[in-house]
């Protein structure tokens, strides 16, 4: 991985970090403060505790994608220590989507007249458990490529010990 797409991944999750922290101190102000201009149509303060709880999700899949492109500057994201994070990453995304069902269930009752959007929803919270098993298949090629850096340090081992 180059330097420059190292660089313009660390700048996209600086930002994306700093977005998620304004966003949760913005929920956590509103849930404190009381101070809800709505009409109550909604109930928003479990949508902000939802929300608030999202954005640790997020943070923690950030922190997590951040060791892994340190380690791969490293070179050695081929080790045992990479499945940590991978694991960390795959558990921010299902609580992720646990948490997109909390909002479906939330807004359910007010979408009585039109119930294709929480179907929708639902949708949404299928395809985010989608992305998760995708990193599940990742970290599975992961494994895979760290059995074989393994077997090749023990072959060349063997070779050398010949030689």
């Amino acid at each position: 991985m180059g330097k420059l797409a190292v660089r313009a991944l660390r700048a996209v999750l600086v930002v994306v970090l700093a977005g998620t922290v304004f966003v949760q101190a913005g929920m956590v102000w509103m849930l404190v403060g009381g101070n809800d201009k709505e009409d109550g149509t909604l109930p928003l303060t479990a949508l902000r505790v939802i929300t608030a709880l999202g954005m640790v999700a997020a943070q923690v899949a950030l922190s997590s994608v951040w060791r892994l492109v340190t380690m791969v500057r490293r070179g050695t994201v081929f080790s045992h220590d990479a499945f940590r994070y991978v694991d960390r990453v795959i558990g921010a995304i299902v609580t992720a989507a646990c948490l997109w069902f909390a909002v479906t269930i939330v807004n359910a009752p007010g979408q009585r007249d039109d119930p294709g959007v929480t179907v929708i929803m639902a949708g949404v919270g299928v395809a985010i458990l989608g992305v998760a098993l995708i990193v599940l298949v990742l970290r599975m090629l992961l494994a895979q490529a760290v059995a074989r850096d393994l077997e090749a340090s023990q072959l060349q081992a063997e070779l050398d010990e010949v030689i």
